[in-house]
């Protein structure tokens, strides 16, 4: 190796990269099963067609989208490795672009496919599949510190952050910015090693530690703050097939459902505002309305599902 000027270091490292995307074609598959299934779930048979209103509460239940993310974590997450991933895919791409990587066509696709999940129904490739989203979501499932969990962050402030990382990302990897092109500050920040359990630097595993511990608190932080494919797949929520619907006619506005998200989606629906936070499709806000007024289905549908009854007031 010394005569082909590769260091022993430098040889380690190639291979644990190499033996990280075993598997991962497989993984694929994976990702689309489980986003078939949130879809599933959401739209078919997480609420039971005519069911009395006032059954709601046993509507969507939580254990259906509970397995789902342990089944991420464990198995898109720890057997099959660190990738391939979303974030990945927008990482790669972004290398391409820059002319250091040199498998367009391969990345194009990926990404083709992690954004086209995201598409298909509201991000549910991030709330329902991705193995580090899945980890901090059932993190901040853990019934503890309810009170602080209810103060969300602003989201003009986070998705700012989100935004001007994502930037200066672009302007590092193609060389405007930092010198020579190609380098990954998402690879600086990875959290995606801890799957493979390997953490190239001290900075990656801290924003492990930090994101897990702050998730006790705060709702999938590194997905609010950091993750380039969470900033790209919240633009492409504009067009999702599938999502949170809410009927204005029979809305109260009672703010049940603005209080049951975690983020401010909801309040974003209910109040019509274009650019609203992001939507994980995590499914809190679908049966807490006391008119049946919110609902997930497809996005040019007019047609409110049935009930056992009228909402209130009508």
């Amino acid at each position: 190796m010394v005569e082909l000027g590769i260091d022993e270091e430098e040889l380690s490292h190639t291979v644990t990269h190499l033996l990280e995307h075993d598997g991962s074609t497989l993984k694929y598959f994976l990702f689309a099963a489980l986003v078939l299934w949130g879809w599933i779930f959401l739209v078919m048979i997480g609420r039971p067609e005519g069911a009395p209103l006032k059954e709601r509460k046993a509507w969507y239940p939580r254990l259906g989208y509970i397995i789902a993310l342990i089944l991420a974590v464990i198995f898109c997450g720890f057997v099959l490795g660190k990738s391939p991933n979303p974030m990945e895919s927008v990482v790669k791409l972004l290398k391409d672009i820059a002319g250091v990587r040199e498998e367009l066509t391969t990345d194009i696709l990926a990404f083709a496919l992690f954004i086209g999940l995201a598409v298909i129904g509201n991000k549910l490739i991030c709330g329902w599949a991705c193995p580090f989203g899945a980890l901090q979501e059932l993190i901040y499932s853990i019934p503890l510190f309810k009170k602080i969990k209810k103060k969300k962050l602003p989201f003009w402030a986070t998705n700012t952050v989100r935004g001007v990382l994502f930037v200066v990302a672009v302007l590092v990897m193609v060389g405007l910015v930092g010198g020579e092109p190609g380098l990954s500050a998402y690879h600086q920040v990875n959290p995606f090693n801890l799957f493979g359990l390997s953490f190239e630097t001290w900075i990656i595993l801290a924003t492990v530690i930090a994101a897990l511990i702050l998730g006790l608190f705060v709702y999938r932080p590194f997905c609010q703050l950091i993750c380039p494919f969470g900033f790209i797949s919240w633009l492409a929520e504009r067009v999702s097939l599938f999502r949170v619907r809410v009927d204005h006619d029979a809305c109260i506005d009672c703010g049940a459902c603005i209080s049951a998200c975690p983020l401010t989606a909801a309040r974003a629906r209910v109040k019509k505002t274009p650019f609203g936070a992001d939507c994980f499709s995590c499914g809190r806000c679908l049966n807490v309305c006391p008119t049946d007024a919110i609902h997930y289905g497809w996005v040019l549908s007019k047609k409110r599902r049935k009930t056992g009854e009228l909402p209130a007031g009508k």
